[in-house]
C-alpha cells in the first residue's frame, strides 16, 4: 500500500512500505515516488520482489512511463536490483553516485543502461523533477562508499537511505515516529554495525542542520517527524559505530 507523506499544489510524495517483505524472507524496504508538474521520480525502486506491486501501485497515482528520473542512494540489491525491468518500462535516466556508475550495468541486460546513467559527483547535485529540484546530498559511508540522500525542499523531506533505519515490518513502517526513544531498540544495533564511524555522522549532522527538515524518511522502517527529527540528528551525532568499535578481537583467525 502507499502512504502519503506530502501533498500540496500538485506536489506529491508517496511511500510504498510492504512490497518486498510479503514472503518474510527479505528485509522490509521502502520505495518512494515524488510527483511534480505532471512528471515524477522514483527513489530507491527496490529489488525484484518489489517491482510488480510497485509498478501496479504507482499506476494508481501516476503513469510510470512519465517518470523523468530513477534515483538510487547507492547500489545495494534492495535499492536497485529491479533496474533491468525499470529500464524496459521507462525511458528516463538513472541517477547514482559516480562511484557506482559502472557497476549498475551488472543488474541489466547488455546495452540497457547505455546513455541512461547519470553519475552524481561526490559533492552532490540538483536533480530536476518538473518545476522543482531534488537535492542530492553527500552521505558517503552512511553506509556505502558512494552514497547520497535526497532532500525535497517543497515537502521539507529528507529521504535518508540507510541512515535512520528502524527494522521491522511494512505495517510498522506506517507508524510514524514522533519520539525517538520509542524507536531506539529497533535502530541502535543496525546503526552501530552499518554506519562507518562517528566522525562521518558528525559531519552529516553539521550539514543537515542547515536545512529545514519536517520529516526524515529512511529506506527501511518508519518516517521520523516532529521532535524525532531533531532527536535523531543529535543521537546520531554522538553515536559510536563501525570502525569506532573494532578491536583486535574482531580480527582473529577462526579456530
Amino acid at each position: 500500500m502507499s502512504v502519503e507523506l506530502f501533498r500540496k499544489k500538485g506536489h506529491v510524495c508517496l511511500m510504498f512500505t510492504d512490497l518486498s517483505s510479503e514472503s518474510g524472507d527479505a528485509v522490509q524496504a521502502n520505495q518512494f515516488l515524488v510527483v511534480n508538474d505532471d512528471t515524477g521520480a522514483i527513489i530507491d525502486p527496490g529489488g525484484n520482489l518489489a517491482y510488480s506491486e510497485l509498478y501496479l501501485g504507482m499506476t494508481k497515482h501516476f503513469p510510470p512511463n512519465r517518470l523523468s528520473a530513477i534515483i538510487a542512494s547507492h547500489a545495494d540489491p534492495d535499492i536497485i536490483a529491479s533496474l533491468d525491468r525499470w529500464m524496459t518500462a521507462t525511458s528516463c535516466p538513472v541517477y547514482i553516485s559516480k562511484v557506482w556508475e559502472r557497476f549498475i550495468p551488472h543488474f541489466c541486460k547488455p546495452g540497457k543502461t547505455e546513455g541512461r546513467v547519470v553519475g552524481i559527483p561526490d559533492p552532490g547535485m540538483h536533480i530536476p523533477i518538473g518545476n522543482c529540484e531534488l537535492v542530492a546530498l553527500p552521505a558517503h559511508f552512511l553506509h556505502a562508499e558512494g552514497n547520497f540522500q535526497f532532500y525535497d525542499p517543497i515537502g521539507k523531506i529528507l529521504f535518508s537511505g540507510d541512515l535512520g533505519v528502524s527494522l521491522g515490518t511494512g505495517a510498522q513502517a506506517q507508524n510514524w515516529i514522533t519520539s525517538l526513544q520509542d524507536a531506539l531498540p529497533r535502530m541502535e544495533g543496525f546503526h552501530r554495525r552499518y554506519m562507518v564511524s562517528n566522525k562521518i555522522l558528525r559531519l552529516w549532522a553539521r550539514m543537515v542542520r542547515q536545512l529545514p527538515i519536517d520529516m526524515i524518511v529512511p529506506q527501511h522502517g518508519a518516517p521520523m517527524t516532529g521532535p524525532a527529527v531533531k532527536e535523531f540528528i543529535e543521537w546520531a551525532e554522538h553515536l559510536s559505530c563501525g570502525i569506532d568499535l573494532m578491536t583486535d578481537a574482531h580480527y582473529t583467525i577462526p579456530d
